[in-house]
């Protein structure tokens, strides 16, 4: 592209265009450095309808010890990804999901990334052809050719106008929804129905950052006893669920108290308690007060929270991750 030209394509499509290829290298990372499958969903769609991906390791579904599940946030983040402003301005390690990816590969677990921000396609609208009045008049032929092309070129005049004044509205376009994973909390319930309860790992552990925590309850909800019976631990990071408001149930909230743990933003060093207003899962500091980076921050206390449920799997119930009792320093990334 001509340097010249960059400055006549307007901010917000720069933007757009930056967070595509962001994506599109992401997706790229995923499958060629960490050896991720990109799996398309519905299972059953059929060629012509939206369809959506995850991605998940080779072993995902056959891997009979561990299975880990990633669910990033809202907003324009897509699979493999945490934030895009660390991307940006940090690194990838930091705005990405694969040093989760790689590590719980080396540590032997299966791996599924969700994708619950890719609901629909966007079409190009169907253009509706107005019949011009001047067919069905009585005017003479030579008028009514001469009065056509006025109009016509004053079309031209207009659309090119509005081609440059705003280029995104050159063309209108309409949402077409994706069949069963319209939502977030849609897209978690059918990759757990399809996927996720699908697998034979013993052990299923979930981290979910923030919007993430929130379709994760609701997954809950809607699937408390099949949850319950094959998930082992859950690491949320400054996520935004709220159990009144999702209306989870006395039995949920204490399932969580016992096998959740939330790593909020916070100054407080890493994994100290910190308190909560709600009835569920125990939060402790992720060592950082920016939200975006908590799931970076709270990585290696993460991993030593889902190694001890593993080992306390079917004994007395743990006790929740504290400052002192769990709390690991950096270098051991």
């Amino acid at each position: 592209m001509n340097h010249h030209l960059i400055f006549l394509i307007p901010w917000k499509d720069l933007n757009m265009l930056l967070m595509k290829i962001i994506t599109k290298y992401v997706y790229e990372l995923l499958e060629k450095d960490c050896n991720l499958k990109k799996i398309s969903i519905p299972v059953d769609a059929t060629e012509s309808e939206p369809k959506s991906f995850i991605f998940m390791s080779e072993d995902a579904l056959t891997n009979p010890q561990k299975l880990m599940v990633l669910i990033h946030g809202s907003g324009v983040v897509r699979a493999g990804q945490w934030a895009r402003r660390l991307i940006i301005n940090e690194d990838l390690d930091s705005g990405t999901q694969i040093p989760f990816i790689k590590r719980a590969m080396d540590e032997g677990y299966g791996v599924i990334v969700l994708n619950p921000n890719e609901n629909y396609i966007e079409v190009e609208k169907p253009k509706i052809h107005v019949q011009s009045s001047s067919d069905s008049s009585d005017e003479p032929a030579e008028k009514r050719e001469r009065k056509d092309k006025v109009s016509k070129e004053t079309k031209k005049r207009r659309d090119f106008y509005e081609k440059y004044r705003n280029p995104q509205r050159e063309k209108e376009m309409m949402q077409l929804y994706i069949r069963e994973n319209g939502s977030p909390e849609e897209h978690a319930i059918y990759v757990w129905d399809h996927f996720i309860a699908q697998s034979a790992a013993e052990n299923v552990f979930f981290v979910a950052h923030s919007y993430g925590g929130l379709a994760f309850v609701e997954l809950m909800i809607q699937r408390e006893a099949d949850v319950k019976s094959k998930v082992t631990a859950v690491a949320l990071t400054d996520s935004v669920h709220n159990v009144w408001h999702q209306e989870a149930g006395k039995t949920i909230r204490e399932w969580m108290r016992e096998n959740c743990c939330n790593w909020v933003s916070s100054s407080e060093p890493l994994d100290t308690s910190v308190e909560s207003m709600l009835p569920d899962c125990p939060r402790v500091s992720a060592g950082t007060d920016r939200h975006e980076l908590t799931s970076w921050k709270s990585f290696p206390s993460i991993f030593k929270f889902f190694s001890e449920a593993s080992e306390a799997k079917g004994g007395s119930p743990r006790p929740a991750p504290t400052r002192r009792s769990h709390r690991l320093k950096h270098e051991e990334l």
